[in-house]
């Protein structure tokens, strides 16, 4: 049976309606493998998050397994919510839900104000439950209000998300720690480069199933290759449980700062802007094209996935843009099969010694296999720039400006030291400061007074003929 065939059903006493291939339920063994498929494609951006935000903390290994098992979990939560639903709830597209990685620099720069780093945990948390729950009341409002929320702006977004989160790839291929002696060593960067080379020869010499998990065995490949030089710690595995559960409020009861809420509050609209523009891409891929409708109860999905997942120690969540890619590649639509991944995820969340797994791969192989998964996040963002109008004056002046002020936390970290600590938690978070100047500037050029929609220019710098004394 064709994938994409439509199943025919007979309602009784009604004639045959034909199923659309979104809710057709494919054999077991079918369901079972292409939803391993999608865990496949999306398991690194999961358990990356984590990664990124229990270094920061200093978490020991065995704490370290379980954030990621918990984000593995309610990675698969959030994924029964979009996909299954109920109610006003779930778009009941093929979405994959996990850790969005629009949270992971401000939730970094949330541990860096926090005093006590035994406290920026709790403090994430609350931050992340309040905007959830927040996202989850404006659902319906921020369906109508997309239209400030163009290419123009959510391509700068996406591209400062990845920018921003580059050089962390970069820390982690010289070593796990600075202050030791072969931080940034040649081996180190070897098994970088070696671990970003296996990546790029699996993605140019392989196809279907190997190619999508190119990224997942380039950080099996890289282990082994790392295990001769003695930088491969196989004690997180063998400390771990075969099964456990994420303990709620694990690592303390969420607290409530302001700063703190105000920056996971723009994180919130940067990731419901990303799963709007992904719920509009897929509806076309699926042939089901997502209206107002469908928006809001994906964007009620994501929000109270958000909201419920700090419970169990997890992450604000959103959908996985790569595997709408999948989705397209495989011409597998059916939800039913993204529901067995968010299977998959929770099982895997429910194994410790499963999560562990990623804890024994070595940081310089992570950073290696980080310069292509950040680096996508980025291309991705330029592919929506290609698409956003530059031939406008307006809109490249909206682009350069947000990128400039989003790049300033990298190239310039100690720009707003002289700023008090709980304005701070916001502006060095890049993405933070660069969403918000998107949304105002095109506000300002391309919604108050009059909308030039012709205004063209060749080049930024290049004063177009509507900028001249005589106009």
């Amino acid at each position: 049976m064709k994938p994409t065939s439509p199943k025919t059903c007979y309602p009784p006493g009604g004639a045959a309606v034909a199923a659309h291939p979104v809710d057709e339920k494919l054999p077991a063994l079918k369901m079972a493998t292409s939803g391993l498929q999608h865990v496949a494609a999306m398991y690194a951006g999961v358990v990356a998050p984590p990664l990124i935000v229990g270094a920061a903390v200093g978490l020991s290994g065995k704490d370290l397994t379980f954030l990621t098992g918990a984000c593995l979990f309610t990675a698969g939560l959030a994924t029964f919510l979009q996909t299954l639903g109920f109610w006003k709830i779930g778009a009941r597209l093929p979405f994959v839900n996990g850790v969005t990685f629009a949270g992971v620099a401000p939730m970094t720069a949330i541990v860096a104000s926090a005093k006590d780093k035994s406290d920026a945990l709790p403090m994430i948390f609350g931050a992340v439950i309040v905007a959830g729950l927040l996202g989850f009341v404006a659902a319906p409002f921020f369906s109508k209000a997309i239209r400030f929320f163009p290419p123009v702006v959510t391509g700068s977004v996406i591209t400062l998300i990845g920018v921003s989160l580059l050089p962390v790839a970069f820390g982690w291929a010289q070593g796990p720690n600075p202050a030791v002696h072969d931080y940034g060593s040649t081996t180190n960067l070897a098994l970088a480069g070696a671990t970003l080379l296996i990546v790029l020869l699996l993605r140019r010499f392989t196809r279907g199933f190997v190619k999508q998990i190119a990224v997942l065995l380039g950080l099996i490949l890289g282990t082994l290759l790392a295990i001769p030089f003695g930088v491969t710690d196989f004690s997180p595995v063998a400390h771990a449980d075969v099964v456990g559960f994420p303990t709620p409020f694990h690592f303390g009861a969420p607290t409530f700062h302001i700063a703190a809420i105000l920056s996971m509050c723009v994180v919130m609209v940067v990731s419901m802007t990303e799963s709007t523009a992904d719920m509009l891409a897929l509806g076309e891929i699926v042939e089901r094209p997502s209206d107002e409708r469908t928006i809001a109860a994906g964007l009620r999905a994501d929000t109270l996935g958000s909201a419920l997942s700090p419970l169990f120690n997890g992450f604000m969540c959103s959908a996985f843009a790569q595997n709408i890619g999948l989705v397209a590649m495989t011409r597998i639509r059916s939800r039913y099969v993204v529901a067995v991944g968010g299977g998959f995820l929770v099982l895997m969340g429910l194994c410790p010694m499963a999560a562990s797994l990623i804890a024994v791969v070595p940081r310089p192989v992570l950073g290696g296999a980080g310069v292509v998964l950040f680096g996508s996040v980025a291309a991705s963002g330029i592919q929506t720039l290609v698409r956003a109008g530059l031939e406008k004056d307006n809109n490249v002046l909206i682009v350069a400006v947000s990128l400039a002020v989003g790049i300033i936390p990298i190239t310039a970290p100690n720009f707003y030291h002289a700023f008090p600590e709980t304005a701070k938690i916001v502006l060095d978070s890049g993405i933070s400061t660069g969403c918000v100047t998107a949304v105002l500037l095109n506000l300002v050029f391309n919604h108050l007074g009059r909308n030039r929609e012709t205004e063209d220019v060749t080049h930024p710098m290049e004063a177009g003929e509507e900028l001249t004394p005589a106009h």
